[in-house]
């Protein structure tokens, strides 16, 4: 983060000042994400039941168009699996339509097989194929006892979690890649998984201190090979043997910060940019929430795809423009 190195006297520093260049669009945009108008164009309709097998087995009675909606509701709206029956089965029934439900049976079962599709990637000033990455991880909590739970009766068990890895466009600000991991997994060794997910080419590859390590200089080099790495080496980082003849990015990430300090080489390569992917990790905790309600892997794997779909069709419906004023 910007001023990290200044966190003993982050105080006596005044907060960036923004101006909302389109606010009136931007709240329109606010408010229709929270709107509860629902629904049902011919095509979903004419897609809401399976088309038939051509193989040997089981006849599934619905599509994954049908399934993918009903997880969309059950995640936006934090639902369990039985509630977010009721709720499909409500708005069909208002609507007047004679389509089948999926009971929480058939939700359950299936969203561990789901293949959840990506939106396409937004243009940005024009070009939709150079992506600027930024990457992060956060912690997701499993089901278990809470924390009002354990402060009552004194018990010290860890909670169980899981690791969510997410890769934001810096021009769009959509997700555009995801993955989840056990707490063990280190951060570098997903970046690989990462930017396989990313469709075009990359530009610039941006992450924390955390992501300083030659695998993860290798996995961008070997993919994107134009493409820059913007990481800030360690403080006991030293530079490479052959930093005076053929520097490597990291040498030159050195170099800067050797000349001209830490804070103006964050300025210098837009290090800060990376506040929008913890901008964006605070959004998912905000809207989706701070945990899986899912108990096996393959479902919870599912919840955060489907998490990704709702947070990208949300930011579809708005998104502020602004400019620094102070």
């Amino acid at each position: 983060m910007p001023f990290k190195l200044n966190q003993d006297r982050r105080h006596h520093i005044p907060r960036q000042k923004h101006k909302v260049t389109n606010w009136p669009a931007y709240e329109a945009g606010l408010r229709q994400r929270g709107s509860v108008t629902v629904w049902f164009t011919d095509e979903a309709i004419a897609a809401w039941e399976a088309e038939p097998r051509t193989t040997r087995g089981g006849q599934p009675l619905y599509s994954a168009l049908a399934i993918l909606t009903a997880l969309t509701l059950r995640a936006v709206f934090r639902l369990a699996y039985r509630q977010a029956e009721g709720l499909i089965g409500s708005i069909i029934s208002l609507l007047g339509l004679t389509l089948r439900v999926p009971d929480h049976t058939t939700l359950s079962r299936r969203s561990a097989t789901l293949a959840v599709p990506r939106l396409p990637p937004t243009a940005a000033n024009g070009d939709a194929r150079r992506v600027h990455l930024l990457v992060d991880s956060t912690g997701l909590k499993l089901c278990g006892a809470g924390e009002w739970l354990v402060e009552k009766h004194g018990t010290k068990a860890r909670r169980a979690w899981r690791k969510l890895h997410l890769g934001v466009d810096a021009d769009t600000g959509q997700i555009v890649a995801s993955a989840l991991t056990s707490k063990e997994v280190d951060d570098g060794v997903q970046v690989g998984p990462l930017l396989d997910q990313v469709a075009g080419s990359l530009s610039s590859f941006t992450a924390d201190g955390a992501y300083d390590q030659d695998g993860v200089y290798a996995a961008v080099a070997d993919r994107h090979p134009e493409a820059e790495v913007i990481v800030p080496p360690r403080i006991t980082a030293v530079a490479s043997s052959e930093a005076d003849t053929a520097p490597t990015q990291r040498d030159r990430h050195l170099r800067c910060i050797a000349e001209n300090g830490r804070m103006a080489w964050q300025k210098t390569y837009g290090y800060n940019q990376r506040a929008k992917v913890e901008a964006t990790i605070g959004r998912w905790k905000q809207v989706i929430g701070d945990g899986l309600r899912s108990r096996i892997d393959a479902c919870r794997s599912t919840e955060v795809d489907v998490a990704v779909h709702a947070l990208n069709r949300m930011l579809e419906m708005g998104r502020p423009n602004y400019v620094r004023m102070t």
